[in-house]
């Protein structure tokens, strides 16, 4: 019975997240939570049994909205020995997921709402996929030990390639709202990741 319970209570957290993420983007942070309930059919009741507050609801819809991006940019990308070439490939993957709709709608939203509610900010900066930078990380530590780049502190160098790259691509669409192509966000990877490359050639 627990395990039929427990069960049910991630079924009922699930749709109340979707009804969340769902009213967020259509409302903003004005969204109602009883409209949210109302969605997730469950009771208003259940909705802060699950999340507490308002504010929490949203952090929670924001951080499961960009679990799913991400799962779906998750592949492994394979090292060629060229690291021009293997940065833009994690490069156009990232720019992908950040410049997807839906979290780029949250972007803004966020942003907007940073003002009056700081922790949104915060939280934006602290749930930062951690595979991305363990990848790009453990990918300049393997191009340093192996000697085609000159990499002292591959996380840094992570972070910076990461956050280049996604500058530029939000510039670039109007954060967002408007469409890059493929051509222009590879051109894009492409770009940064040359930066990189020639910053560390040995």
């Amino acid at each position: 019975m627990a395990s039929v319970t427990g069960t049910q209570s991630a079924a009922k957290r699930r749709a109340i997240l979707d009804a969340a993420i769902e009213a967020f983007l259509e409302s903003g942070y004005a969204a109602s939570v009883d409209d949210i309930a109302a969605t997730a059919g469950v009771g208003k009741q259940t909705v802060y049994r699950h999340f507490g507050d308002k504010q929490a609801l949203f952090l929670a819809a924001l951080a499961g909205a960009r679990e799913g991006v991400e799962d779906g940019a998750a592949s492994t990308v394979a090292d060629t020995g060229d690291p021009l070439r293997d940065l833009t490939r994690r490069g156009e993957r990232i720019l992908g997921m950040a410049l997807s709709p839906t979290l780029a709608a949250l972007h803004r939203l966020t942003i907007a709402e940073m003002t009056n509610h700081p922790e949104l900010g915060r939280h934006w900066g602290d749930t930062a996929a951690p595979y991305l930078e363990e990848d790009l990380t453990g990918y300049l530590r393997r191009c340093a030990e192996a000697g085609t780049l000159d990499v002292p502190d591959p996380a840094r160098a992570a972070r910076q390639f990461a956050y280049l790259l996604i500058t530029e691509g939000r510039v670039a669409s109007a954060y967002g709202t408007r469409p890059l192509s493929a051509a222009r966000r590879r051109t894009i990877a492409r770009d940064t990741a040359d930066l990189i490359v020639r910053a560390h050639r040995r």
